[in-house]
């Protein structure tokens, strides 16, 4: 508990709530993440990643013997004359990769048992990308919503727009927000992915962060359209409580929601513990399933540990 309180001093933090000092944080641990692309670039858009394909760009690949239709003023003239035979050089295109963030902050978002809401690790993973993308030189855009609002941004690579996108999770992060079912402007997972396709461009690295508890067909066909151009990172986030029922000592009854519906479960039971246990293996691991058939490189994340470290493991104890 002690060391609970002692991490979320540094923030001034209590867990629930969000504030400006958590998110500029992750100014400085960018190299916890690697933007390094796993496929090739497809963007029509100069940038700073070489492709595969060899054609005019910045970035010399390699000096080779002249074929008829190569560009006279690709002409090597040093080799040429040192070898007697004509050469072209030949460049690497450079392409660009925009970063693009699916930031999920709604109602069943905002839940946590031991360090943080869902929702607040979900924004400081958001915040880590932008600062990542940023170092990189990468444009940055996305969008982020809750259950009645959402933020579009279009991909850009200054500072400013990094601060944007922190300033537009601080804005939509609202854990007392109550929403009626019958609220006509209610934002489901599945359309925040529609709006998606129509950001992301051929090429993306797109970043999904969410507890996916609304992954429906719906979305499932959006992503699917999404990953055959554009490459997919999902980090489903979840609290140990929503995995397995805690230990006690004398049973009682607790009354839980997940944002929306609200129930009453009773600890201390074992077979309660066994069927909530098996219940909600099955969930996550449907959820595991969906994203894979979607292309997706899944990589969980607990809201009851810190980030850093949890990203440190994954990447080998780097800083």
């Amino acid at each position: 508990m002690q060391d609970v309180l002692s991490w979320l001093s540094k923030f001034d933090a209590d867990g629930i709530h969000l504030n400006i000092k958590q998110l500029l944080y992750y100014q400085a641990k960018t190299s916890l993440l690697d933007l390094s692309p796993r496929k090739t670039i497809q963007s029509k858009l100069a940038g700073s990643y070489l492709a595969k394909t060899k054609g005019r760009g910045m970035e010399f690949d390699e000096a080779r013997h002249y074929q008829p239709g190569d560009d006279i003023r690709a002409i090597d003239w040093r080799v040429t004359a040192r070898t007697g035979k004509t050469h072209t050089k030949v460049y690497r295109e450079e392409k660009e990769r925009p970063i693009f963030v699916l930031a999920d902050l709604s109602a069943s978002m905002h839940f946590g048992t031991q360090l943080l809401f869902k929702s607040v690790q979900a924004a400081h993973l958001t915040s880590l990308i932008a600062w990542a993308a940023r170092e990189r030189g990468d444009r940055i855009g996305g969008l982020i919503f809750n259950q009645t609002q959402h933020l579009e941004y279009k991909p850009m690579t200054r500072q400013k727009a990094v601060l944007s996108f922190l300033h537009g999770l601080l804005e939509l992060h609202k854990p007392h927000q109550e929403v009626s079912s019958q609220t006509e402007t209610r934002m489901r997972f599945s359309d925040a992915c529609a709006r998606l396709r129509r950001l992301a461009r051929p090429g993306s690295l797109i970043f999904l962060v969410s507890d996916f508890q609304q992954l429906d067909d719906s979305a499932k066909q959006h992503l699917n359209r999404l990953s055959r151009h554009c490459e997919i990172i999902a980090y489903p986030l979840s609290d140990p409580f929503e995995h397995e029922l805690p230990n006690v000592r004398v049973p009682q009854q607790v009354a839980v929601t997940d944002g929306d519906d609200r129930q009453l479960l009773m600890l201390g039971e074992e077979n309660t513990a066994r069927q909530y246990r098996e219940q909600h293996t099955k969930a996550f691991a449907k959820i595991d399933k969906t994203l894979k058939e979607c292309r997706a490189q899944v990589m969980p994340i607990s809201a009851a540990l810190p980030l850093e470290s949890q990203l440190r493991d994954l990447t080998g104890g780097r800083r």
